[in-house]
């Protein structure tokens, strides 16, 4: 089995580095299925289910003004979700679901509406609030469906990065062995 989370917590563990997950509309599913794969111990520090919109202000420090003017389901919410959750479990990469599962719309956002966010290490030379990067997704199907395809999202989502993150060491190692050229 080689699942996204299975490669996400062997590329976490070879590099020696831990994760911590945010969740709204996911309620605990990309936890879940991290934690299924063998050897996740070693990378996984746990997670937030902040389900309520308070908590992601109380727990994981999304700015109040920003939940009161856009909601909890915003690019900038997830992206503050991940940067929060990483600082809160002193994590070095930290992930976020936030959007709407349905059976209603939220916020006045339509049902499908999802936004997945990732912050890591390389976010902090660049952004000093953190933040790394967002996605956003207009999902099809049922809550379930919305929210497993959420799951799987993020999760590429972080392996996308945890992949760049190797090539630029690469690229920097290669450097090195060339004189710097």
């Amino acid at each position: 089995m080689n699942s996204p989370a299975a490669q996400v917590v062997r590329l976490l563990t070879v590099k020696g580095q831990t994760l911590a997950v945010a969740e709204s509309l996911t309620g605990g599913l990309v936890a879940a299925e991290i934690t299924a794969a063998p050897g996740a111990s070693q990378a996984f520090k746990g997670s937030v289910t902040a389900y309520a919109t308070e908590l992601k202000h109380e727990l994981l420090g999304v700015d109040a003004t920003l939940l009161s003017q856009r909601g909890a389901v915003d690019p900038q919410v997830a992206a503050q979700m991940a940067a929060g959750v990483r600082k809160a479990l002193g994590a070095d990469w930290g992930i976020a679901t936030t959007g709407v599962a349905g059976p209603e719309p939220q916020d006045g956002k339509p049902v499908g509406t999802v936004f997945v966010a990732v912050d890591g290490p390389s976010a902090d030379a660049s952004d000093a609030a953190g933040g790394g990067k967002v996605t956003a997704l207009r999902l099809n199907g049922d809550r379930a469906e919305i929210r497993m395809e959420s799951v799987r999202s993020v999760l590429a989502l972080l392996l996308e990065e945890l992949a760049g993150e190797q090539t630029g060491n690469e690229r920097a190692q290669d450097t090195e062995r060339n004189g710097g050229f």
